[in-house]
Parts: C-alpha cells; structure tokens; sequence
C-alpha cells in the first residue's frame, strides 16, 4: 500500500485530525490498516500482516520496497492495530546512542507490561555491528522490531538479522491504486484541474509512488487553475516531463513490456519505436537501461556476452554525456540486444539451482576440494586426492565436485544459437572425459 504520507508523522485519530491546512498528503493518511491501498496482498485476510493482526501478536520482520509504497504507515498502523507501543529511529539520523536510548525505553515499557514496536527507517543504512545490536533485544522480545528498506535485503542486511525477521515485499503502486488515490485527494478538494488525458499523465509521472502523486496534486490546487490542463500545459506548469501514455491504458507498464517482448522477438524496428515512446514521453533513461540489462542477461546471456557490456557500457556513456547526446547510447545497446542471438539458457540455470540449492539444505563439499589451512583440516581428509586440473591432460580432471549425497545435476543447458553453440561442445566433450574417467 503506497506510504502516502510524510513519514515523521503518527497517523490520524478522531481525536487528533489534522489541521484544515496541514498538507493533503497528511489530510488523507490512512488511520487503519484497511485504508493502505495497494499492499492487500499483505494486509488482506490472507496477507502475513492480516494474519498477524489477526492474531493479536507480532513478529519481526523487513518491509521491503520502493519510495512512497506504505512501509512507514503500514508500520505505525500495525502498533495501534495490535495495541503496541510504537518507537521510531532513522539510520540517516540515527547512531549508537540513539539506538541505546531506543532499547532502554523499550526494556522499562516491558518491565510495566508494554510490549514496544521499534520501527527503523533506512534500516540497510546501519552498518553490519550496529544491525547485531538489535539481535539480543530481539532475540529477547524486548522490541518487536519492523525494519523498511529500499535495498535488497539479501545485499543490505546481515544473515544474523534476517534470520529473525521475516522479508515482506511491498508492490509499487499500480496505474489503478494510484487513481484511487487521486480520487481521494479529489473527494476532499475537488476536481483537479486536469483534462482525462492529463490526469493519466500525472498517474504515469508518478510512477508507483503515492507520496509523489499526492504533492503534486497538492500543487495544481494551491495554484487555483482556470482552465484544465492538458499533458502539454500539465508538463510546463510543474517543470518536469510527464508521460503522455494511450487513455485508458497503463502506459508505464504496456510500453515496457512490448519493448521487452519486442527486443525478445528480435524486432529492432519495433523495439526502437516502443523506446522512443518512452524516452519522449518522459520515462527516466536510467529506468530503460536497467530493464535492458535485465533483458541481456534474462534472454541472451551467454549466447553474446557482449550483450551485457554493451548495456553497461551504454549506462556509463548516458551518465558521462547526458540527455540528449547520452540517448544515441542507450540506442545502440536496444538495437545490439534486438539483433543479438538469443537464449534463456543462463535464466533457467538459475531458477533450477536456486531451486535444487534451497532444497538440499547444507550438504558439505566433497571433503578433497576443501581447502586445508591447519593441521586439523588435513588430519580429517581436507584437501586428500585434490586433482590440480592444470597438471592433467587437457587441463582438465574430470573429478567429481558435488556432494557425496547428492547426484550430479543439470542446471545450465546451452542452445544452438550464437556463442553458445560453442559452449556447448565444450560440455560435452568435457562429459565424455568425465565418463571415460567413470569408465563407462
């Protein structure tokens, strides 16, 4: 659900509205959980937050994803639903002190029966020694702690962290959760002064953020608009490019999958044109070249791996040069990938072994590929029978490197297109030695 509001704020209760002339933003804050537009995956019935809330108790957890999607007043509704006692630190702002501070209070509400939710925003900002502070003081149940993030949590957070603390993924607002949000500002305020086809342009601009829709809208009404706009007069009057996508249609996310689908279908004509839409119409460059390296190593990979450097190659000359010299890179990377011999292979090796890795647990390495730093480790057979491949005919052994409970497998199956034609020989000759050694 979008984080609708100015995040330093507690949310609104009858009996602390906001002011007539507080900003709108704050005006339509959510005072309960059903309010949250957009996240009813999570607090829905059968959401992990409406569960808990259900429940009537709390576990710790990561609420993570983009500016303006809800973490910081999904958080505070949380507290009010389950009668907790909210507390709330900033990693930007926040130190060692401040954390102590946090947990002191916490331990004397706990000790007068109050159970405390300590929310911490920009939590991937604290560095890994202060993340293990919080670990006893969860661990404890002192705090019940609810982090938000924008970073991956796998790359932010320490393992000890996530560990304890269970990942909840909040969606960028879609075309739709952000009309409704539109519609609300309207209900309070009135119409905006907009045609139909500007209103969706100011949707699209938005691009997912809830927070970002409601300021500007909070702008043309403090501008007391005539006339209504239409995308040309929306796009001047708030000095900033907006979208100007089909009526009726999701045009951030229509536009970019037929680019997608169109690159995939090695139609560079096609391709181009749905790029230029975007680009013209406002799209953020960098945003279009993140999805091109996506495409590259998704539905090329190593048929051209070159693919890949063309793309991030075009990123460094569109940050050095700018817009709109910058674009004729980005230009060329979309045509390199239309053109490009494709293959999902690399994809699907990584769905498989993500797969196959969650499943088998913690099996240990085949004990003669461990490295063997002390007396010890070579005592137990660490390191016993390693076959150094580049002392063996062809530079390659063809020993056996998986777990001795586990058979080996197939993840990565090369096409017959482009430069993996190539790997694949090499895998099935590097199979047939393999076999030899099996003697089969």
């Amino acid at each position: 659900m979008a984080d609708l509001f100015a995040d330093d704020l507690p949310p609104a209760s009858p009996a602390d509205a906001p002011a007539a002339d507080a900003p709108l933003a704050d005006r339509l804050r959510p005072r309960v959980l059903d309010e949250v537009i957009g996240q009813v995956h999570l607090t829905g019935p059968e959401g992990a937050i409406g569960r808990m809330v259900a429940a009537g108790r709390l576990s710790s957890m990561i609420l993570w994803g983009p500016p303006g999607t809800g973490k910081t007043t999904t958080a505070r509704l949380l507290a009010d639903a389950v009668g907790m006692r909210f507390a709330s630190i900033s990693a930007v702002f926040s130190g060692v002190a401040d954390l102590k501070k946090a947990f002191a209070e916490a331990e004397v509400a706990a000790r007068a029966g109050q159970r405390t939710l300590l929310f911490v925003d920009e939590i991937h900002r604290f560095n890994r020694a202060q993340q293990d502070g919080f670990l006893p003081f969860v661990e404890k149940g002192t705090v019940t702690l609810v982090g938000a993030t924008t970073e991956n949590p796998s790359f932010a957070l320490n393992a000890a962290l996530l560990s304890r603390a269970q990942v909840l993924i909040l969606h960028r607002l879609d075309a739709a959760a952000l009309g409704e949000l539109l519609s609300r500002a309207e209900a309070l305020e009135g119409p905006l002064p907009l045609t139909a086809e500007a209103r969706e342009a100011l949707v699209a601009s938005a691009d997912g953020d809830g927070r970002f829709l409601l300021n500007q809208a909070e702008t043309l009404y403090n501008a007391k608009i005539a006339q209504p706009l239409d995308p040309a007069g929306l796009g001047a009057f708030l000095q900033r490019r907006v979208a100007v996508y089909d009526k009726d249609r999701d045009g951030h996310y229509n536009l970019i999958s037929a680019l997608h689908k169109a690159l995939r279908g090695s139609d560079p004509q096609a391709s181009l044109y749905y790029m230029a839409r975007m680009l013209t119409a406002g799209e953020e460059p960098l945003y279009v070249l993140r999805r091109l390296v996506r495409f590259a190593s998704e539905d090329i990979g190593l048929a051209d791996p070159q693919a890949l450097s063309q793309c991030l190659a075009a990123k460094d000359a569109y940050q050095f040069l700018g817009s709109p010299e910058g674009e004729l890179a980005i230009v060329q990377a979309c045509l390199y990938l239309a053109t490009a011999p494709k293959s999902n292979a690399a994809y699907l090796a990584q769905k498989e072994a993500w797969k196959s890795a969650r499943e088998t647990g913690s099996l240990a390495p085949p004990a003669n590929i461990l490295n063997a730093p002390t007396k010890l480790m070579k005592d137990i057979g660490y390191g016993a029978g390693y076959a150094y491949d580049h002392d063996a005919e062809d530079g390659f052994s063809g020993d056996n490197y998986w777990p001795e409970e586990m058979e080996p497998q197939t993840y990565y199956r090369p096409v017959e297109r482009g430069f993996e034609r190539e790997v694949m020989k090499r895998l099935e000759w590097w199979e047939r030695k393999r076999a030899e050694k099996r003697g089969e």
